[in-house]
């Protein structure tokens, strides 16, 4: 997120831009790794609860890599869309869209945010050969292959010649990486792996973090448009994007339902993480619709899905935890 500016302050190209560098938390945008917290920790408690067994050191290293992952996909996006001008032409930048601007404001950091990027990368790779030590050797293939395919992904979604998001992959991205990607590598921690249990999970938090994409480009379709980084809202407008997005909501509440009913034992209380779709959820629709082509009035609107976002994730990792105990 944005911090408050400093009162110290130039002008540079008529925009206010503040002498203080900015923090680590900015420039990773670190509020936002809960999108990798959450499918962590659920698919973990999912695991131990099917082995019988918690596996701390694979849990912790698990964390480790995601973590790492995220940072390089956040820092390599803010990267490459000042390199594309994505972020010079956004206007309607907001603390839950846009990026976090540090290159605008910074030029001068761009080799520490290579540096930063890199070195997320590095982390993550050194906890996944750590972690080949504490699982079956049968998961190791299956490990590599998330590890390459993240990496991949935390680059390419804007680098070229990917350029993922500028050509119609981007949202399904988000989803298999913050989905069954980050699920699967938690179970592989837990030395689960592929399991019948763990697929009724690998959608859900996927789907949770695709949305705030979705409202993201919403607000950012003017820019992104300009820029050429082409993602569902440029390439079939802002209308059917917010049926799209309320459809990705719809499927969230089924995702829930679906691991109600296939869940062994008393599932019920899965069904704590629906809490927020009664009282945060019911006021989106209206907002989403009414405002789809108004950045503007689109952004109460991005406050309340990262509400209900991280509401929604927290209560399933609390639900998943009286599930294991139940």
């Amino acid at each position: 997120m944005l911090p408050s500016w400093s009162k110290d302050k130039v002008l540079k190209g008529g925009r206010a831009m503040s002498k203080q560098n900015p923090t680590l938390m900015r420039m990773t945008r670190a509020p936002f790794l809960s999108s990798i917290l959450a499918p962590t920790l659920t698919g973990t408690l999912l695991s131990a609860n099917l082995m019988g067994a918690f596996n701390i050191p694979g849990f912790i290293l698990v964390l480790i890599m995601g973590v790492g992952l995220h940072v390089a996909t956040n820092v390599y996006n803010d990267i490459y869309d000042t390199i594309q001008g994505t972020d010079k032409v956004n206007v309607h930048r907001n603390e839950f869209s846009g990026g976090s601007g540090v290159l605008l404001d910074h030029p001068d950091l761009m080799p520490k945010m290579y540096q930063l990027a890199r070195s997320g990368l590095v982390v993550a790779g050194a906890a996944a050969l750590c972690l080949l030590l504490f699982i079956d050797q049968r998961l190791w293939p299956l490990l590599a292959l998330l590890f390459v395919l993240a990496a991949f992904f935390s680059k390419f979604y804007t680098a070229a010649p990917v350029k993922l998001a500028s050509r119609g992959f981007g949202e399904v991205s988000v989803w298999f990486a913050f989905g069954p990607m980050a699920v699967l590598a938690a179970a592989i921690g837990q030395n689960v792996g592929l399991h019948e249990t763990i697929y009724l999970l690998m959608p859900i938090h996927g789907l949770s973090t695709l949305s705030i994409l979705l409202l993201g480009q919403l607000i950012d379709v003017e820019a992104d448009t300009k820029a050429g980084k082409l993602g569902v809202a440029s390439r079939l407008g802002t209308r059917a994007t917010a049926w799209i997005y309320l459809f990705v909501q719809s499927a969230i509440i089924l995702n829930v339902f679906v691991m109600f009913f296939g869940f062994p034992g008393k599932s019920w209380p899965v069904l704590i993480s629906l809490v927020p779709y009664l009282y945060i959820f019911p006021k989106l629709p209206r907002i989403v619709l009414k405002n789809h082509a108004n950045p503007d009035g689109l952004k109460p609107a991005a406050g309340l899905n990262v509400q209900l976002h991280l509401v929604f994730s927290f209560l399933m990792i609390a639900g998943l935890l009286i599930y294991m105990f139940e």
